[in-house]
């Protein structure tokens, strides 16, 4: 037998606004830095809601400049229910660029690879699809924003 074929179909858009890096210096294996969740929307056909106002990525960026992410925060939906959110992800690209971002530069997300593995919880029955199913993200990163373009794997 053939196995299904992967596809994938969009979900939504989670922006997240973001505050001012933190950073706890070289580890060892990279350098750790811990950014500040400040709130932020939720758009699409089945759910919309606002970022809550806490949370944060923590980062690590290695040598080779590949920054590996790894964000937990929460949503909550128009109509009440609390989503939970763990973002795994990795973003690389040309090191001169990354320098841009990281300094708030504008750079064209295209020649920026950023992509994340969103994981959802919630006790909502109406958002238990979130639970149920796999889910990418294509990112880009803004100086003041993420915006993370979530879709469902078919």
């Amino acid at each position: 037998m053939t196995p299904p074929q992967l596809a994938t179909r969009y979900a939504f858009t989670i922006t997240v606004w973001i505050g001012e890096v933190t950073s706890a210096g070289d580890i060892g294996t990279g350098v750790r830095r811990i950014i500040p969740i400040l709130g932020g929307e939720v758009r699409g056909e089945k759910v919309n809601g606002k970022v809550c106002a806490f949370g944060a990525d923590f980062q690590i960026i290695r040598p080779n400049e590949l920054i590996e992410l790894e964000a937990k925060y929460a949503f909550e939906t128009d109509d009440g229910a609390v989503v939970y959110v763990e973002n795994k992800g990795i973003r690389f690209g040309p090191v001169e660029l990354l320098q841009k971002l990281k300094r708030g530069e504008p750079v064209d997300p295209k020649l920026i690879y950023f992509r994340t593995v969103p994981r959802f919880e919630t006790g909502s029955e109406k958002y238990r699809w979130l639970m149920e199913n796999l889910f990418i993200g294509s990112a880009a990163r803004h100086a003041d924003r993420v915006v993370i373009d979530v879709h469902q794997v078919l």
